[in-house]
């Protein structure tokens, strides 16, 4: 009995650690890394071309849909507590515009998450047609709708020779 005693702070305590550790925060990156090269402080305006920052940072996140002479640089990093939603810790964008005609680097910006907008999705729904089935209508109702197949109404009329 006196070992069972002994053995309940500890006990205790380590119940006490795991508990702790399983409410650390996952940390996690997403996008561009920038392990040797920063794209907002190596870019040279009216120096590089799209082939030299290509060769130095490698392709973009992204290029712009309307304008393929913008390029944007993204990387962000993200923390989740056990029971919590992802929230965005950090986030840089480097935006790098090219000159039209010469490929030439014509600006560098570099956005934060202080620079980002929230903006409000349209909660409307777009009304369907039909109607929506209850759970027992879904699960009966291709009841009595399977076609039975002779074999003498096959295409061709041909039945197998036996």
């Amino acid at each position: 009995m006196k070992k069972l005693s002994s053995l309940l702070p500890l006990s205790l305590a380590a119940l006490l650690g795991l508990s702790a550790a399983a409410c650390a925060p996952t940390m996690s990156r997403q996008g561009y890394l920038a392990i040797e090269a920063d794209p907002a402080k190596d870019i040279k305006v009216g120096e590089d071309t799209q082939t030299s920052v290509r060769t130095k940072f490698g392709s973009p996140s992204q290029v712009a849909t309307y304008d393929p002479g913008i390029w944007y640089y993204i990387s962000q990093s993200n923390m989740k507590m056990t029971y919590k939603p992802t929230t965005v810790t950090a986030r840089s964008v480097t935006v790098v515009e090219f000159d039209r005609d010469t490929q030439v680097v014509k600006e560098v910006r570099n956005l934060s998450l202080a620079d980002g907008r929230d903006f409000a999705l349209n909660p409307n729904k777009t009304p369907t047609r039909g109607r929506e089935l209850t759970a027992l209508e879904q699960i009966l109702g291709n009841v009595g709708r399977q076609t039975i197949v002779n074999e003498e109404d096959q295409l061709g009329g041909q039945r197998r020779r036996e």
